[in-house]
């Protein structure tokens, strides 16, 4: 895909001078788009238990904390009640926001993932607790003729809207809250039916297309991404359900919020060229912006600030080569730009995704899924730099994840559903305790000590959290003309729609991740031909990672098999293509090599030189301090090691065992459990990668 991509670019442009909005390319004929199926009910004795968990007790809590109840005076609750920040606006005072001035978007994460979940799992007392907030949300917006809306600026700076008159965008986060607040819209409506949010978030958007865009408009891009991928949210729904226009007290020009988030992408770069983040430092750039210097000289009235590498605004991103910046910037910024390219098709969008989708794989993912090594800006490091005390956010791995589930949208590759495997069993879910009640914000792959913390003064990871595994049913299958695509290994029931009307019911049971066994039911409406496109991972073709970062020693076949007989299937894209003319209870069968394996990384990863990471099946694994005595002096054997289910350990894992050497060389053993589950029993500490004896 990469070379063809590269000479369609070349050849409409990209490295010359390129007029965005005028290219005429197109999907290469080798790509397949797929349409994400949605109203997918999971039926899993894996995910069942999450889902219970985190629709009630995790939503409940998370709200609950915004709320400041976790505190324990009611003095402490009160001045901690972020909710209270639009009670304040619609009432028209000033002073004291609860919170940082990004807490506007991390409540409407919020409502987004609840909602999502909500709809899945109804629970009537949790939605008239998310009506309740939107009502007042709703009123603080109304308090603005324009329909601004950001909490910390309304009762903080007012005078320093979108970062005017020496305020600062890139604190003040008022292009992102907005993004957020447009996105949770869309999602509530399409979850619950119910347009108060989604007009707040119309209104919010026919304020801010009026504003930003080319001259004469105001040059204002996000400090923070991800309205770029919200706005496009907007524009489809609207495009797709034009009768729902009539219904909105709100007038709706969708291409407008379409050509908004084209703006904010195509015009990064676009900027005096100040200050120079990375040589002036953090202080002496914030206080050459809030001086307003880059109004000086021949500027002109649409001059601006860069926001430097650290929100990926250095250069434009078609130029980019690496991935770059704050990690969870960067990769809701990429998940836009494929967004966006799903829906022009044109190069420079597809060139760019796919350079910055293998440069964060190839060079820059932990075997976790996790991304962003530094702590420092919380940003991406160089290639290959992926030591074992890397920081690793939460909110950056999900970020990952929503790109790589948009890649494989965009190209039909299986690949791409490889790394959002990687990052949903790994880095995803070690975000939420099994409780459902503690998180991670960092997650190293090595630490001597590791606690998930009840509560953050920066707590933007459950509500990301929420968000990925409140969207998890649309990822599982996709269509496109005449094929079924399996996506991920999770029980569930779906209604898939084919080309002229074929509609396919599709059953699958699976104790995936524990065993290898998908067993899958299809009930076309009637005999017909379909290509199903079968998920065939990586790492059960001795291809651990696509580009080679990560290898492993399985290569054992996988087996698939058709109503009992055995089938060979040719592999396209890591898909097994079955076709054949299916009838009414057709049952297909795959089985995949469930077994411990050991994985090394690429010999450019100095820091993980002559060590091993531990997996099976997509689930890595770490030694824990409580289980292993003396783990510091620890390294494995190349001996064969054992899978074992163990239904009393952390809710039911799979563990990995087998023999350990001590620095003295006296012989022991190991055990090692499910990375994700680590820190749920005592923070004494862990590893993933471990010395090889």
């Amino acid at each position: 895909m990469k070379k063809h991509l590269i000479l369609l670019a070349l050849g409409l442009g990209l490295f010359s001078n390129v007029v965005l909005g005028q290219t005429n390319g197109t999907v290469p004929k080798h790509l397949t788009q797929l349409k994400q199926v949605q109203n997918t009910v999971i039926n899993d004795p894996f995910w069942n238990r999450k889902f219970a968990l985190w629709s009630t007790t995790t939503a409940t809590d998370v709200l609950d904390k915004f709320e400041g109840k976790h505190l324990k005076s009611p003095e402490e609750q009160k001045k901690n009640n972020v909710l209270e920040n639009f009670d304040k606006v619609a009432a028209g005072k000033k002073g004291q926001h609860a919170g940082l001035p990004w807490f506007d978007g991390l409540i409407y994460e919020s409502i987004r993932g609840i909602g999502d979940l909500v709809g899945q799992y109804p629970n009537p007392a949790l939605q008239a607790r998310l009506d309740n907030i939107i009502d007042r949300i709703d009123a603080a917006q109304q308090a603005d003729p324009n329909a601004y809306l950001n909490t910390y600026t309304d009762l903080m700076e007012p005078g320093h809207r979108w970062g005017d008159n020496g305020g600062f965008l890139r604190y003040q986060h008022d292009v992102y809250n907005a993004g957020m607040l447009v996105e949770a819209g869309v999602h509530y409506y399409k979850a619950t039916g119910k347009t108060k949010l989604l007009g707040v978030a119309t209104r919010y958007a026919n304020y801010m297309s009026g504003l930003m865009g080319a001259p004469p408009k105001r040059n204002i891009v996000p400090a923070h991404a991800g309205p770029e991928e919200a706005l496009i949210k907007l524009y489809w729904l609207y495009k797709e359900e034009p009768a729902l226009k009539q219904k909105m007290n709100v007038p709706v020009n969708e291409q407008a919020y379409f050509d908004l988030a084209r703006f904010w992408i195509e015009n990064r770069g676009n900027h005096v060229g100040y200050p120079l983040w990375l040589s002036w430092g953090n202080d002496k750039s914030e206080a050459w912006i809030k001086a307003q210097k880059y109004k000086e000289g021949n500027a002109g009235a649409t001059a601006r600030p860069t926001w430097g590498d650290y929100a990926q605004d250095s250069i434009s991103v078609f130029k980019q080569k690496t991935i770059e910046g704050h990690a969870v910037r960067a990769t809701l910024l990429a998940s836009g730009i494929t967004a966006a390219a799903l829906e022009t098709h044109e190069a420079p969008y597809m060139l760019t995704a796919d350079l910055l989708w293998d440069n964060m794989t190839g060079q820059r993912m932990f075997v976790t899924g996790g991304v962003g090594a530094i702590h420092d800006d919380e940003k991406f490091g160089a290639d290959y730099f992926l030591p074992t005390d890397a920081y690793l956010e939460t909110c950056a791995a999900v970020g990952a994840g929503f790109f790589s589930q948009r890649m494989n949208e965009l190209t039909g590759n299986a690949k791409y559903m490889d790394e959002f495997e990687r990052v949903l069993y790994n880095n995803v879910l070690t975000g939420v305790s099994l409780s459902g009640k503690q998180y991670t914000y960092q997650n190293p792959l090595n630490a001597h000590k590791h606690s998930r913390w009840e509560w953050h003064s920066c707590p933007c990871c459950p509500p990301m959290f929420l968000k990925m595994v409140s969207s998890l049913p649309d990822f599982i299958y996709s269509s496109a003309k005449d094929r079924v695509y399996v996506n991920l290994f999770i029980g569930s029931n779906a209604m898939v729609q084919l080309a002229d009307n074929k509609q396919i019911k599709i059953e699958q049971k699976t104790e995936y991740p524990w065993k290898g066994n998908i067993n899958l039911v299809l009930n076309p409406d009637n005999e017909t031909e379909f290509s199903l496109m079968l998920r065939i991972p990586g790492w059960a073709r001795g291809k651990e990672n696509p580009m080679d970062l990560y290898r492993s020693d399985l290569a054992a076949p996988f087996t698939i098999r058709v109503n009992g007989k055995p089938v060979k299937a040719t592999l396209e894209d890591g898909y097994a293509v079955i076709n054949r003319k299916w009838k009414k209870a057709d049952q297909v069968m795959l089985e995949l090599p469930m077994k411990p394996r050991m994985i090394t990384a690429n010999e450019q990863v100095k820091d993980l030189k002559g060590m091993v990471a531990l997996a099976s099946g997509p689930v890595i694994y770490c030694l824990e301090a409580v289980d292993n005595a003396g783990l510091d002096s620890l390294g494995i054997a190349a001996a064969p090691m054992k899978l074992e289910f163990r239904k009393d350990l952390l809710n039911g894992v799979n563990i990995v065992s087998g023999s350990a050497v001590a620095k003295d060389g006296k012989k022991s053993s190991f055990q090692a459990v499910p990375y994700y589950a680590s820190g749920n029993r005592e923070g004494a500490g862990y590893k993933v990668w471990v010395p090889k004896k």
